[in-house]
């Protein structure tokens, strides 16, 4: 079965994911943006039928099925639920939404209306991520105890862009802690219900690098490290009393390395990174012929938690929250 795709922003990341879907089915239906020059223009660099300068008249085009949303994420709860409203499935860029409140509201709203809404976290739809949750519940690695990630990258500080203004829903945890929290959730066995943080804040009020620690009932544990002014690789470390995996570059990683207590080493290959976005493209439509995708949501509403509960230890809450 093949789906008419929409996709809503015309910024580099929704340049990507037109290029996936160009590859994945020769085109797509229709862009929006804020003004019709900028939708032409990208429409005529990604062979896409139908620019539009107008959400309305976007999402009131029947044809459509399914709306990818890379806007900036202060705008992706609204633009979310007009989209569902209007009866389109959702697959929505990073961070979904700004709040679990929000993504609770979205995700009861999918239901009533039997759509698929997805976070567009490439880790849960790549196959070595799958590959490798696979094995350690066949216990390669024995019982999990703990799991460390670190991603730090340095931004320029200047309260003008996305990453330091609040107003935008700046800061560290909402851009990269995303992708680090959404590797934990995803080699626990379950949501942690335990969280210790510390934030340091840049000028502007927005959190510039964290710690975090997590724990679960089942005592496993993850400690995360985020900097937006340090580099730190983005490192995924998974370890039981049998072994350790290492998921370099975890995010699109298409490698990892299992070292086992024996002093042995095994590598696992699977996938291909530049084609992590492909794999979003037909897992979601996957799920839209199947309707099976809670768990993925269940994932995201659990990071969105973890976020949510960071930033209330920070003492930090966006303008407009």
């Amino acid at each position: 079965m093949s789906f008419n795709w929409g996709i809503i922003g015309t910024g580099n990341i929704a340049g990507k994911f037109a290029k996936a879907l160009n590859d994945e089915h020769g085109g797509l239906h229709s862009v929006c943006s804020r003004t019709m020059d900028k939708a032409e223009n990208f429409a005529g660099d990604f062979n896409i039928e139908h620019p539009f300068d107008s959400l309305n008249k976007f999402l009131e085009d029947e044809a459509l099925d399914i709306v990818y949303i890379a806007t900036p994420h202060t705008n992706h709860y609204d633009i979310a639920r007009q989209c569902l409203e209007s009866g389109k499935h959702v697959f929505c860029e990073k961070a979904i939404t700004v709040n679990k409140q929000q993504l609770d509201e979205l995700t009861a709203l999918a239901s009533d209306l039997d759509l698929v809404l997805l976070e567009a976290v490439t880790l849960y739809f790549h196959p070595l991520h799958r590959v490798l949750q696979q094995k350690i519940a066949e216990g390669v690695i024995g019982n999990v105890r703990s799991i460390n990630v670190t991603f730090g990258t340095i931004k320029e500080y200047d309260t003008t862009n996305r990453f330091f203004n609040p107003d935008l829903a700046g800061g560290a945890m909402l851009d990269i802690g995303v992708y680090a929290l959404s590797f934990a959730r995803f080699f626990l066995q379950e949501q942690p219900q335990e969280v210790t943080t510390i934030g340091e804040m840049a000028g502007s009020g927005v959190d510039d690098q964290s710690g975090i620690v997590l724990k679960n009932s089942r005592g496993q544990m993850a400690t995360i490290q985020l900097s937006f002014s340090s580099r730190l690789p983005k490192r995924g470390i998974i370890a039981g009393d049998k072994g350790s995996i290492t998921v370099d570059n975890f995010p699109r990683a298409d490698e990892a390395v299992i070292e086992y207590t024996s002093g042995e080493s095994e590598l696992v290959a699977e996938g291909e990174t530049p084609k992590a976005l492909h794999y979003e493209i037909r897992e979601m439509e996957r799920y839209v012929s199947s309707g099976d995708y809670a768990p993925l949501l269940q994932y995201s509403s659990d990071v969105m938690a973890l976020m949510d509960e960071s930033r209330r230890q920070w003492n930090f809450r966006y303008p407009f929250e």
